[in-house]
């Protein structure tokens, strides 16, 4: 049995498996070109083999993407434990800062994802699919907690494309900058200047004419019920 097998059996084995492959393939697209560059030469440079290439990508476009899926899963995870009082640009916003990590766990791998990015089609390709799935997932999220509210469906999709466009803009800001990680905070702190231009307002107002008709109910019963009343 190979080491590499045995890693793959638990999660954090996987994952370990996943980021060599990634560095691997970021070291060598770098240094001999993304078209010079096969499976086979990623898998050796990772240490594992060709099987176990493809158990992670299905082909070298993929694998310099950070791992979408457990980004994808990290903001369903936000939105299915939110309390339901929290106010809605807060979790949207919350659950669309948990995909930093995907990039800054290893910020010398983000930095030369970036760089290639913006120089290989297939790899830009490939990111630009990924930005779908995110903005897809935002709107379907927000169009739940939106639904019955004015213009709630148009409100869920342009805050969905705003959010993940501030999140691009933030990250690529930090990543053309060095991706050091001192800058991580400013990084965050950039892409939350996109909270008032949310459309969300309305999501969190407080209904007034509600709230009165409570208020009311509640103090005709108090005079009903002196006895009720507290001190």
């Amino acid at each position: 049995m190979t080491s590499s097998t045995r890693r793959g059996r638990s999660p954090e084995g996987r994952a370990e498996v996943r980021r060599g492959l990634v560095a691997a393939a970021a070291r060598l697209f770098t240094e001999r070109g993304y078209d010079d560059t096969t499976v086979d030469d990623i898998a050796a440079a990772a240490g594992v083999g060709r099987r176990t290439f493809f158990r992670y990508f299905r082909g070298k476009e993929d694998a310099l993407s950070p791992d979408h899926g457990r980004g994808l899963a990290r903001i369903g995870e936000v939105f299915a434990g939110a309390h339901p009082d929290e106010p809605l640009p807060s979790l949207a916003l919350r659950a669309a800062e948990t995909v930093f990590g995907l990039y800054t766990e290893d910020p010398e791998v983000a930095r030369l994802r970036f760089a290639l990015v913006g120089t290989v089609p297939a790899l830009r390709d490939r990111e630009a699919a990924s930005v779908h799935h995110y903005r897809r997932l935002f709107t379907r999220e927000l169009a739940v907690r939106l639904a019955g509210q004015p213009d709630g469906e148009l409100r869920a999709a342009v805050t969905a494309a705003a959010l993940v466009a501030a999140h691009n803009q933030a990250l690529r800001r930090w990543l053309a900058d060095g991706a050091r990680e001192a800058d991580l905070p400013a990084c965050v702190d950039h892409f939350r200047r996109v909270a008032p231009m949310l459309p969300l307002a309305g999501a969190t107002e407080p209904d007034l004419a509600d709230l009165t008709r409570r208020l009311e109910r509640a103090a005709q019963v108090l005079e009903r019920n002196p006895d009720r009343q507290t001190g």
